[in-house]
């Protein structure tokens, strides 16, 4: 486990900072986008965290943010070397995990009849909120996969778990009966 001695450390005051082998890059590289878009959405999801999600619910959220750890750990090596299995604690098999949790949510929650407004209960709120931030840091993966090699299951994490937060916040409405609003189409 990383030992952090020291949080301010004046490295970053020329606008680069350092990745984990040392290379300096400018801050608003593709790169450091991508991991701030995942420090985002962990700290979307901690928000959505002290809400008092149900148990299960908590717990799978806590696994969640820690694998957006791994991920931006992963990011933060700029190897070509540096894949989705070199990540400490990372599975690869996260994005087939994610895509049958959903599955089975929906098989619970049944299929909708129409697009949902975001919103609802505070939790489903935001998780919503999580889900977009969400979808913003798989499109900066996207872009940075389009200048430089990286491993593609983080992109595939991240399109899995978007709908995984959809599904949970539909669950946290549904457990405190707040029915679905759908999408007037008119």
């Amino acid at each position: 486990m990383p030992r952090i001695t020291k949080i301010t450390t004046r490295r970053g005051d020329d606008g680069f900072t350092d990745l984990a082998g040392g290379e300096r890059i400018r801050k608003d590289s593709k790169r450091i986008h991508a991991i701030g878009a995942l420090d985002e959405l962990n700290s979307a999801l901690g928000v959505a965290r002290a809400q008092k999600p149900q148990p299960a619910t908590d717990r799978r959220l806590r696994e969640i943010q820690n694998d957006l750890l791994c991920i931006g750990a992963m990011l933060s090596r700029k190897s070509l070397k540096a894949r989705t299995t070199d990540a400490p604690g990372f599975d690869v098999h996260s994005p087939e995990v994610l895509e049958q949790e959903s599955a089975e949510l929906q098989r619970r929650l049944g299929p909708l009849e129409n697009f949902l407004l975001p919103g609802g209960t505070p939790i489903a709120s935001s998780l919503q909120f999580a889900r977009a931030v969400c979808r913003r840091a798989e499109r900066e993966l996207v872009a940075l996969s389009r200048s430089e090699t990286i491993d593609p299951l983080p992109r595939l994490y991240l399109n899995r778990l978007s709908d995984l937060l959809f599904q949970y916040a539909r669950l946290e409405n549904r457990a405190a009966g707040f029915p679905e609003q759908f999408w007037n189409s008119r």
